[in-house]
């Protein structure tokens, strides 16, 4: 193991839109600045690769968002989301501070899709990367390259030596071997643990090893665990994580958005025993992925079926992946796997329920976009539960530095990203908010390290 006294001046930890805006923005205060991401180049850029948009405060219309989207109303879904356990002042510096960090980010090499061109949704609340967050995280990379910020893949901290509050050492393993480098400050932006099954399993059991990850396979927690360990303050509750209903056909990590099940309202949702189990029209909004990305990880065998006859396949976003197609619901049962007897059954009770766009007499109704699923052919899609993220991460202060369980915070370390979101969103989630508090927080954790490292 070699010991590099000549450390830089900023090691930044992690490889998304976090670790990316500190690097960036710790550089451009003149630090000299190294960043660790443990993925490949090809894997690069952390959950944010896959993102696509960033929720901002803006009190007019911009080319990227329609319409205002005040501070206090950003603040109160905040709340609601977080159920009253985000801190108030990060949350409204988030809220503050997303209004500038379009700009900052475009002037780093990003570029926005411009809002009413025809090809986005509406939203007034979010704007989008034009080409996604893949095309995002290649623009950063190329401006810290250019900056100089030394980029290092296939590197990843395993631990930091924490004594008399601050961080003395990192202990990195590179591609040429061990290093122990000893930097005057440190960004921790490198994620949760969504990748972590043996934590995944301490509270899932072994639904946990049927969790299809959406992400990064990069996302360890190594350096949770060990901040933790040392006596940083925790926000959130461990094992709460970021469900979502996808493709079960989906690869077992890195699938992204795409592999996200969309028409459960336009069908009838069953478990394995050809039973329905949850209400298809109660959640329609973008938390509706959220809900039954829960609703499955408790079923039996963490696993269920869409299904749809030809009408409502027709009023269903293209998936993924084909669904399976059958002439009857028998024939698509035994297809599927399932008691074609138990799935006609449902299917029969289902569709005598209907009654002007709901069902009456069901355990659980139906109660919006009921319609008969009558005509053939009849699909159907696996679900199975795809996690997004953890919700259990360290404290910050107004600062970004890790606040410690005695009250104190460690002086020369900071934290951004899903790291420490959970200090703002507790175990809840708002479309947009990941990137936007990486892309805030990291933007002010690198500017305070740097600032550190400086003094």
């Amino acid at each position: 193991m070699t010991t590099q006294p000549a450390a830089p001046d900023v090691l930044v930890i992690g490889g998304g839109v976090a670790a990316l805006c500190a690097a960036i923005a710790a550089r451009r205060a003149g630090a000299s600045v190294r960043l660790a991401e443990l993925a490949p180049p090809a894997l690069r850029g952390g959950n944010t690769r896959h993102s696509r948009n960033l929720r901002i405060m803006h009190d007019a219309p911009t080319p990227f968002s329609p319409e205002c989207y005040g501070a206090e109303e950003y603040l109160a879904e905040l709340r609601r989301a977080a159920e009253g356990h985000g801190d108030p002042l990060l949350s409204r510096m988030l809220v503050e501070h997303s209004a500038a960090i379009v700009p900052w980010l475009a002037a780093q090499g990003v570029v926005f899709q411009r809002a009413g061109d025809g090809l986005l949704p509406f939203s007034r609340r979010t704007c989008f990367f034009w080409g996604g967050g893949k095309a995002a995280v290649n623009a950063l990379y190329a401006t810290a390259g250019r900056l100089g910020v030394a980029i290092g893949y296939d590197s990843g901290a395993r631990g930091l030596a924490v004594a008399d509050g601050r961080v003395r050492t990192v202990d990195l393993m590179t591609p040429s071997g061990p290093e122990t480098l000893c930097p005057r400050a440190v960004v921790v932006g490198c994620g949760g643990a969504q990748a972590h099954r043996p934590g995944l399993r301490a509270w899932w059991g072994e639904a946990a090893d049927r969790f299809l990850i959406r992400g990064t396979p990069y996302a360890d927690g190594a350096i949770l665990r060990d901040l933790i360990a040392q006596g940083a303050a925790t926000a959130g509750e461990p094992g709460a994580c970021h469900l979502v209903a996808v493709d079960a056909r989906s690869p077992e990590v890195d699938g992204g958005i795409v592999t996200r099940v969309r028409g459960i309202p336009a069908g009838i949702v069953v478990d394995q025993a050809g039973r329905r189990f949850h209400d298809e029209g109660g959640d329609t909004g973008p938390t509706r992925y959220a809900v039954w990305g829960r609703k499955v990880a408790e079923q039996p065998g963490q696993a269920a079926w869409l299904i749809l006859d030809a009408a409502a396949e027709q009023r269903v976003p293209p998936p993924a992946f084909p669904p399976l197609r059958a002439a009857t619901a028998a024939d698509l049962a035994a297809l599927a796997g399932l008691d074609p007897a138990a799935l006609v059954a449902t299917l029969g009770a289902y569709n005598a329920a209907v009654r002007d766009g709901r069902t009456v007499g069901l355990a659980p109704d139906k109660s919006r976009y009921a319609r008969a699923l009558t005509e053939p052919p009849f699909a159907a899609v696996p679900i199975g539960p795809g996690i997004t993220f953890t919700c259990f991460g360290v404290k910050v202060d107004a600062q970004a530095r890790v606040v410690l369980k005695d009250g104190g915070s460690i002086a020369n370390l900071y934290a951004a990203g899903m790291i420490m979101a959970q200090s703002i969103l507790g175990t809840g989630y708002l479309a947009g908010a990941a990137v936007v508090i990486g892309a805030v927080f990291g933007r002010i954790a690198g500017q305070e390290a740097a600032r550190h490292a400086a003094g």
